[in-house]
C-alpha cells in the first residue's frame, strides 16, 4: 500500500476529489494547513506572525491506496490540481507498512 500525501491549491481541491471518488478511491483525507506555495494573487496570501513570512491556506490531501492505483491516483492529482502556475504543488509517496482497521467488537 501507498501514502500520498499532495498538498494542493484550495481552489483546486474539489475538481481533485470528486475525480479521485469517481473513480473509486475511498481512503481520503482533506485537512487545511498554512504553506508556501507560490499564490495566485495577492489576495490568496496573508503574513504570518508565527512564520514570519506571507503564507497562504491550501489544502493538505491525503490517500492510502494499493501499489497497482499509484500511478492513477497521481495522473488524477496532477490533471485537476494544475493552476496555470509551472509549480502548482507538491505530491509526497510512501509507504504503508501496515493498515489495520478500527473496528467495533
Amino acid at each position: 500500500m501507498k501514502e500520498i500525501k499532495a498538498f494542493i491549491h484550495r481552489n483546486r481541491i474539489s475538481d481533485v476529489v470528486h475525480e479521485l471518488k469517481q473513480s473509486g478511491y475511498k481512503y481520503i483525507s482533506v485537512v487545511d494547513v498554512l504553506g508556501l506555495l507560490k499564490a495566485l494573487s495577492s489576495q490568496e496570501q496573508h503574513y504570518s506572525v508565527e512564520i514570519g513570512d506571507k503564507v497562504l491556506s491550501e489544502i493538505k490531501l491525503e490517500l492510502v491506496c494499493d501499489d497497482h492505483q499509484l500511478d492513477s491516483a497521481i495522473d488524477i492529482i496532477c490533471r485537476q490540481g494544475r493552476t496555470g502556475q509551472k509549480t502548482a504543488g507538491w505530491i509526497y509517496v510512501t509507504d504503508v507498512e501496515q493498515a489495520i482497521k478500527i473496528d467495533d467488537i
